[in-house]
């Protein structure tokens, strides 16, 4: 399994997106996140990590509600949003990170 800290490293936007199975909202972005990935193909990564199996990553990136949405590129946090949001939005970030 790729480390997470391995993950972010790359040069193409990934879009973290911490949850947690108990979490009402995050349940309803799980749809809006399969619509983006077909939207943005190959130009990002969407990754889903439970904040209750992986505190430590948690309490890394100060997430204190969820769903907390967080860009990366080259390993370093470039946006960032708590609480449910649109396909569109999350695009319109991916697409200003994409080049």
């Amino acid at each position: 399994m790729e480390k997470f800290e391995d993950l972010i490293q790359s040069p193409v936007p990934v879009l973290v997106d911490f949850f947690a199975e108990w979490c009402g909202p995050c349940k309803a972005m799980k749809p809006v996140l399969e619509e983006l990935k077909t939207m943005v193909g190959d130009k990002a990564r969407i990754v889903k990590i439970d904040v209750d199996q992986h505190e430590d990553l948690a309490t890394k990136y100060r997430i204190q509600a969820v769903p907390t949405f967080i860009l990366f590129k080259n390993g370093e946090p470039v946006w960032r949003h708590s609480g449910v949001i649109h396909s569109s939005e999350l695009k319109g970030v991916i697409e200003q990170n994409y080049a």
